[in-house]
C-alpha cells in the first residue's frame, strides 16, 4: 500500500461518509486522483465496496484481569515470619492485562475486555493501555469497586513465595455485561480467556459464542477447576504440570504420561496442548506431533509475566500460522525474555528480540 493510498483510509476512516472532492480537498490532489487510488484500494480488498465499507483488520480479543502488581523482592535469602530488607516495586499487572500488552509489543492489534475501578490505579492502567496501542475501550469502569490489586513476594531466586489477590471487582464481568461485548468477541481471530473471569461467563461465552478460537490461561491449580467441564471448548490450552494432572485426573511422572494426558484433552476437543514443566521445559501435542522440549538453563530475574509471555507469543503463533513445535519453541523464548527482566512485562519484547533469544539460547533448531 502507498502513503497516499494509507492517507486515504486514515481519511476514510474518521468519516465513512466523505466525498471523493473532499479527499482530494484534503490532500491536496485531483478527484480524477482520488478516483484511482479507490479503486486501486477495492483492487487490494482493503475497500469493499460503495460507501467505503472497508476491510476490517484482524484483531485478538482478551477477557481476562486487569490489576495492580505489588511485587517485593528480598536482597538475600527470604526468611519466613520476619521483616526482610529488600525492594518494593509497583507496576501494571493482571494475566488478562499482561498478555494483551504482550501482544501488542508483538505487534499485535489487541482488544481488553476487563474491569477497573474509577480510581487512580483504574485510571492509570486505562492510560497506559492508551499509551502503548492497547484497544481498552471495551472494558467496565466501575465506580462500585476498587481496582484490582495482587501483593506478591519473591524468593531471593526471583520466584514467588508467597501472594495475596483482591480481585472482587472481576464479579461484574457478567452474563449480562458480555452480552454487551458478543460482537468484539465473535469478530476477533482469537480470544484468550484467563480464569479470573467467573465460572458462568466462561461458560456462556464459549458455549454461545461459536465464530472464534479460544485459548485458554488457567491463572492458578484453582481457578483452572472452574473450567474442568468446558476445557473441550478450548482450542488451545496452556496448563503446567499440576493443572495438567488435576483438569485430566492423571498423574504425570514420565513423558508417556504427558502422551496420555495431552491425549486427553485432545480427545475432548482441545486441538493444540503445551504443558509447562518449571525448569524441565515444555511438552506440546497436536495429535500428530507432540514433543518435549527441555528448557535451557536461564538466570531468573523474575518468574511473575513468564507464563503471561508464554500465552501471548502462542497467540502471535498461531495468528501467523506457526506450526505447533515451531509455536513452542517460540513461546519457549517470549518466556526467557519475560525471565530476564525485573519487570512483569519486559519492555524489549518483540517479535524481533524473540527470534534474537531462539538463536540465542539454541531453541531454533
Amino acid at each position: 500500500m502507498t502513503n497516499r493510498e494509507e492517507e486515504l483510509l486514515a481519511l476514510i476512516r474518521k468519516n465513512p461518509a466523505i466525498s471523493q472532492n473532499e479527499l482530494a480537498a484534503a490532500l491536496g490532489i485531483t478527484r480524477s486522483s482520488v478516483a484511482v487510488h479507490i479503486t486501486n484500494l477495492m483492487k487490494k480488498g482493503l475497500i469493499l465496496g460503495k460507501g467505503y465499507i472497508l476491510k476490517q483488520e484482524d484483531y485478538v480479543c482478551v477477557l481476562g484481569g486487569s490489576n495492580i502488581d505489588i511485587s517485593g523482592f528480598p536482597d538475600r535469602k527470604l526468611v519466613p515470619r520476619d521483616s526482610n530488607p529488600g525492594r518494593v516495586k509497583i507496576s501494571l499487572g493482571g494475566v488478562g492485562r499482561n498478555i494483551a500488552e504482550n501482544l501488542v509489543h508483538l505487534g499485535i492489534p489487541t482488544k481488553l475486555i476487563s474491569a477497573v475501578g474509577d480510581d487512580v490505579y483504574g485510571h492509570k492502567i486505562v492510560d497506559h493501555a492508551s499509551a502503548i496501542g492497547l484497544d481498552i475501550r471495551h472494558a467496565l469502569i466501575s465506580s462500585g469497586r476498587s481496582t484490582s490489586t495482587y501483593l506478591a513476594i519473591l524468593d531471593e531466586t526471583g520466584d514467588m513465595n508467597v501472594a495475596i489477590s483482591h480481585m472482587d471487582i472481576f464479579e461484574d464481568l457478567s452474563i449480562d455485561f458480555i452480552q454487551t461485548k458478543r460482537q468484539i468477541i465473535e469478530d476477533s481471530k482469537i480470544c484468550v480467556i484467563d480464569t479470573n473471569i467467573p465460572n458462568e461467563t466462561i461458560s456462556y461465552v464459549v458455549d454461545n459464542f461459536k465464530n472464534t478460537e479460544f485459548f485458554l490461561d488457567t491463572v492458578s491449580t484453582t481457578k483452572a477447576m472452574k473450567i474442568k467441564d468446558k476445557i473441550g471448548a478450548f482450542h488451545t490450552i496452556k496448563p503446567n504440570k499440576i493443572e495438567a494432572e488435576l483438569l485430566s485426573g492423571l498423574e504425570i511422572k514420565t513423558e508417556q504420561d504427558l502422551v496420555r494426558v495431552s491425549d486427553f484433552f485432545l480427545e475432548k476437543g482441545v486441538r493444540q496442548v503445551f504443558i509447562t514443566m518449571a525448569e524441565a521445559g515444555v511438552f506440546y501435542s497436536d495429535g500428530s506431533e507432540y514433543a518435549w522440549i527441555p528448557s535451557p538453563k536461564v538466570t531468573v530475574v523474575n518468574a511473575t509475566g513468564a507464563g503471561d509471555a508464554f500465552v501471548s507469543a502462542l497467540v502471535y503463533a498461531r495468528f501467523n500460522q506457526f506450526g505447533i513445535a515451531e509455536s513452542a519453541r517460540f513461546a519457549m523464548a517470549a518466556s526467557i525474555l519475560a525471565l530476564k527482566h525485573q519487570e512483569t512485562i519486559n519492555p524489549g519484547m518483540s517479535s524481533d528480540n524473540v527470534l534474537l533469544t531462539l538463536k540465542e539460547f539454541g531453541l531454533d533448531k
